[in-house]
């Protein structure tokens, strides 16, 4: 595909052992694996020239060819999802690398569409996605939270509650980040050379990496949000959601 933004490559990290939920890309979910769930959506992008599953498992790796889904094995060493796209960069060539989360379920097109939108600022190196962050996970380190200068760099991640209001007022407009990456080639790579840096290491969030080392992320607006799927709850909550969302489609069948 030619387009203004070059060649872009959406890559889905497939760990079958996830520490916290082991085999949930593999999971059923509303009556299909979640990892084809997410294959699906990223392919419903047209910004998107190629989506690639990234692996460390054979299992994985066997589900994906029998699927006819594209993938690659990639190093059981990777450290995170994006260790494991700039492992496929070094063979697959591409001007911007798109990290879409194999535990993303509920993502869509829209997303990856508003995502890419921002590279065509010549000035965004790093793209990511936020959306208003819901009551109920304000207070939620598990739910992690943006703040932005008003051309949309990112200020600060954190899971704590920033920023912190102070008298009350309720309108601090708390915005929940969505762990979704898009990179141009220099930038995946110099993150790759990078150590991991004070901030990242006790927030445990790797984005903090890029912004201690002046390198500046941009924050789109998410069209909905979404759930990563880290628990048996997480899932069934994705499930039902995936199952209103197909209900239309069923009920025009009929």
């Amino acid at each position: 595909m030619s387009h203004e933004l070059g060649h872009v490559l959406a890559v889905i990290p497939a760990r079958l052992a996830s520490t916290r939920f082991p085999r949930k890309v593999l999971r059923e979910i509303a009556g299909e694996p979640m990892l084809a769930w997410v294959y699906r959506a990223a392919r419903a992008c047209t910004l998107l020239d190629h989506v690639l599953i990234a692996t460390d498992s054979e299992e994985v790796l066997d589900f994906a060819h029998t699927h006819r889904l594209p993938a690659v094995m990639t190093p059981a060493a990777c450290a995170s999802g994006t260790d494991r796209v700039y492992a496929v960069a070094q063979s697959v060539p591409a001007d911007i690398y798109v990290n879409v989360q194999g535990d993303e379920p509920l993502l869509t097109g829209e997303h990856l569409s508003a995502l890419l939108a921002l590279f065509r600022r010549p000035a965004v190196e790093v793209a990511t996605l936020a959306v208003p962050c819901p009551p109920h996970e304000i207070e939620n380190p598990n739910a992690v939270k943006v703040v932005t200068a008003g051309n949309g760099r990112a200020l600060y991640f954190s899971r704590a509650a920033i920023p912190f209001d102070r008298d009350g007022t309720g309108s601090a407009g708390y915005r929940k980040h969505l762990g979704i990456y898009a990179y141009r080639r220099a930038a995946l790579a110099h993150f790759a050379a990078l150590p991991p840096s004070p901030l990242e290491k006790v927030e445990k969030l790797e984005q903090l990496r890029l912004l201690e080392n002046g390198i500046d992320i941009y924050v789109a607006a998410a069209p909905s949000d979404t759930i990563g799927v880290d628990t048996e709850e997480d899932l069934r909550a994705a499930e039902a959601i995936l199952c209103e969302r197909m209900r239309p489609c069923t009920e025009l069948r009929q």
